[in-house]
């Protein structure tokens, strides 16, 4: 097991500018580690927010040879970290026009140990006369995937995959001890949803939750929640953030406190009910 460690979670405002969004993050980035953060993960849509497919598309290359993320795995290695970059749009074919919500986990030698493709994706219409139809660009993912680092095992999972309880208890049962959630939350449901959701993953399987997310008024037109959260086994919010504006929260994790809630309240022993 391993002593432990800060972790931080990063909070911004991507736009559509991919030089500003990584000198933002970046910048954040930096600052946790300088204040000791060993495992720092960024939001959903870090490298570039554009609800706009046409631009979007425009914008990028095909599959991940994009420089922003090689930046940021010279990030993580010039700072000597464990960087989970929350995600990044990846092209996977332009006719049809379909991309993939893809995050990245860096080790400290800038080596990309594990790529998670958000398999839930957000198709609502809210109460507020938002729709959201992720699936008319992005091709869900079909793997769960948690990643055996030095600090931790790690659990990924994007934004809207929050509402599926099962996931992260599959995460759980398969050795995860942290699990990641990089978002961009709406308003609507980040005032009646997030911690909410975020406190029930924490208490159900018994692990730390570390959620950055998007935060305040973007050039797409959207606005996002913001409220990055570090949460506790047991379901204590050991850090976060009050607001929407950019920075980042940092908070302790020991391993040892997953071990010991897990042997107190052992639900991930019990079979699932079909």
């Amino acid at each position: 097991m391993s002593k432990p460690f800060l972790a931080a979670a990063i909070q911004i405002r991507s736009g559509l500018d991919q030089e500003k969004n990584l000198q933002q993050a970046s910048a954040l980035i930096e600052q946790a580690a300088a204040k000791g953060a060993k495992f720092i993960a960024t939001p959903e849509m870090t490298t570039l927010l554009d609800r706009k497919p046409r631009r979007l598309f425009d914008a990028l290359p095909g599959g991940e040879d994009q420089q922003i993320i090689k930046d940021f795995a010279a990030l993580a290695k010039r700072l000597q970290i464990h960087l989970l970059l929350g995600s990044a749009p990846i092209v996977l074919s332009r006719e049809p026009r379909k991309a993939a919500n893809r995050s990245f986990l860096f080790g400290p030698d800038g080596i990309c140990l594990a790529r998670y493709d958000k398999i839930h994706m957000f198709d609502v219409d809210l109460p507020n006369g938002e729709q959201w139809k992720e699936s008319s660009i992005y091709q869900p993912g079909e793997q769960i995937i948690s990643a055996k680092t030095e600090l931790a095992m790690i659990g990924l999972s994007i934004c809207y995959d929050l509402r599926f309880a099962q996931l992260y208890r599959k995460l759980a049962r398969e050795g995860a001890e942290i699990l990641c959630v990089p978002s961009a939350f709406t308003v609507p449901t980040g005032k009646a949803h997030w911690e909410i959701l975020l406190r029930a993953r924490a208490i159900e399987t018994g692990s730390y939750v570390i959620a950055p997310a998007q935060g305040g008024e973007h050039e797409d037109g959207r606005t996002t929640y913001g409220h990055s959260m570090i949460i506790a086994p047991w379901g204590e919010v050991l850090a976060h953030l009050d607001h929407d504006e950019p920075g980042f929260c940092l908070a302790e994790i020991d391993l040892k406190t997953v071990h010991e809630t897990r042997q107190q309240i052992p639900s991930l022993t019990y079979p699932d009910v079909v």
